[in-house]
């Protein structure tokens, strides 16, 4: 088991930085290539990379927002939350394997969002997702991260649901 220990710590490190890694260069590749508000179909009616700029957070809440605050209250929001993934995954606090990669996937998303506020003070989206005309919101690598170290703890959490710790109490 100790050998196990020793490992998860490297590996979730190399998750949240690959997944800082993909979300970063993507980014930088978007603002290298293509303009703002720039548009191009990958697959029709499906995909599209649309190169976009938000100020605010999820789904463009508070984008409009001319307050001051905005930008530094939505960093110090992100390092806050950063501060607790590094804390629940240094001290095992983080649940079992789906929950520790979950939650370094998390972290390397959250990481991509706040380092893109830090320097841009927006963040890049360029996923544009949509059937028809019904369009997703644009987002991100980093987001995609998120979402999906998400849905690693929900398994987890289902898992161990539907198998009960046997100790005995």
């Amino acid at each position: 088991m100790a050998a196990a220990s020793r490992f998860r710590g490297p590996a979730l490190g190399i998750i949240s930085l690959g997944a800082l890694a993909v979300d970063q260069l993507s980014k930088h590749a978007v603002e290298r290539h293509t303009a703002v508000g720039s548009l191009r179909v990958v697959i029709p009616g499906l995909l599209n990379l649309v190169h976009t700029s938000n100020p605010g957070v999820a789904f463009g809440l508070f984008a409009d927002s001319e307050n001051p605050w905005r930008g530094p209250l939505l960093i110090a929001f992100s390092v806050a939350v950063i501060a607790m993934l590094v804390w629940l995954l240094a001290t095992g606090r983080a649940g079992g394997r789906l929950g520790e990669c979950g939650l370094a996937l998390i972290l390397g998303g959250a990481l991509g969002n706040v380092l893109d506020r830090f320097l841009r003070h927006s963040v890049t989206d360029f996923i544009d997702f949509h059937v028809g005309g019904h369009h997703w919101y644009t987002f991100n690598l980093a987001d995609s991260a998120i979402v999906l170290g998400a849905a690693l703890v929900v398994l987890e959490l289902f898992r161990e649901q539907a198998h009960p710790n046997q100790e005995p109490a």
